[in-house]
């Protein structure tokens, strides 16, 4: 959003709309996220985590004000992490997997949710999204919301400390390459931002997010196409 503004490759239209879905994502979805997280760590076993304060979706439990302002700036931010005490699991590998893991389904479910009520009202009213001035609003918000929903769950499911793909990952490394990660994971994340940066990791990112996003699509597209609906066209979206 703030490349698009330097650069003046911007309508009112399209800020008002993707402002709204960047403050729907920070106050309802990232909460989802983490709560997800804990959520998944309390059933498993970590029942201090509801002590934590971090079982609930109230975004005041979960905000992190920098990232909510990374969010708005540049439309890709985090929230709070959630503290995990893995000794409660049965198998602290595998249910710290599956902690981790939830939290990019979680903006999957989200952006599958913005993907159905698409179709759905691409199937009462076609021309909806192009008839004017409120519907393009409407789908301005929509592309945006989901495109950076899904956007945020492929970047967490790298398998690069410390985000949550790196918890998948030690599942299948052994405890030594596991706590070098962990001490080291610092350094990680600054060589993520620096390759996020100068353009390699996007390249990737980009690939990736692609990929998601017409899987999520067709998949979406299902249950309208078992009862021969119409479903709205992949590029009207994307």
């Amino acid at each position: 959003m703030l490349s698009q503004l330097l650069s003046g490759n911007f309508t009112i239209q399209t800020v008002i709309a993707e402002i709204f879905a960047v403050l729907v994502i920070i106050f309802l979805v990232l909460p989802f996220h983490e709560w997800a997280h804990a959520q998944t760590a309390y059933l498993l076993g970590d029942k201090g985590i509801k002590q934590r304060g971090r079982l609930s979706l109230n975004p005041l439990s979960h905000i992190d004000p920098v990232g909510a302002l990374a969010m708005l700036l540049i439309g890709f931010g985090w929230a709070k992490p959630v503290p995990v005490d893995s000794r409660y699991f049965k198998n602290p590998k595998v249910g710290m997997a599956i902690t981790a893991l939830m939290g990019p389904v979680a903006n999957l479910v989200a952006a599958l949710a913005g993907l159905l009520v698409f179709h759905t009202v691409w199937c009462i009213v076609p021309s909806f999204f192009t008839a004017g001035d409120f519907g393009d609003y409407v789908l301005v918000f929509l592309q945006f919301y989901i495109i950076v929903n899904v956007n945020l769950a492929v970047f967490n499911l790298l398998p690069i400390p410390p985000l949550d793909g790196s918890k998948i990952l030690f599942v299948f490394l052994p405890d030594k390459a596991v706590m070098f990660f962990y001490r080291y994971q610092m350094f990680f994340m600054v060589a993520l931002i620096v390759l996020l940066w100068t353009g390699p990791l996007s390249y990737i990112l980009g690939f990736l997010s692609r990929g998601a996003l017409y899987g999520m699509y067709q998949f979406s597209a299902l249950p309208f196409q078992l009862f021969g609906q119409n479903t709205v066209p992949y590029n009207l979206i994307f």
